[in-house]
């Protein structure tokens, strides 16, 4: 199933990228100076392609951040339960072990070595 996903989606995908960047190898200029529109105080010149890649790799990153704080609570949820699960495993077995040295047979008392009938 991974194999017909690569093949059918990704592969398409790659070879669409990659075309749209050799027919885009031309620069162009990204300004992020909003107030000037003569001289930008900063601007990044590249191939089109470049820009957006880089674009999409800030959106990835941007998108993988906001999710990631986004389950924080449930990170923690999972860890207080793991705890409590630890805790009464441990507690499970201590009680085991108390209930096992109850149930065991007392062991007969010991007995003074026999004396020599010298």
């Amino acid at each position: 199933m991974k194999i017909l996903f690569r093949i059918f989606v990704l592969l398409p995908i790659g070879l669409a990228l990659l075309l749209f960047a050799l027919a885009n190898r031309h620069s162009v200029t990204v300004s992020f100076d909003p107030f000037s529109g003569d001289i930008p105080g900063f601007a990044i010149t590249a191939p089109l392609f470049i820009h957006l890649i880089l674009a999409g790799a800030v959106g990835a990153l941007a998108g993988g951040f906001v999710v990631w704080w986004r389950q924080g609570r449930f990170r923690r949820a999972a860890r207080q339960a793991r705890d409590e699960a630890d805790d009464l495993k441990n507690e499970a077995q201590r009680l085991r072990n108390k209930l096992a040295e109850a149930t065991a047979p007392a062991a007969a008392p010991a007995l003074p070595p026999p004396r020599d009938a010298a």
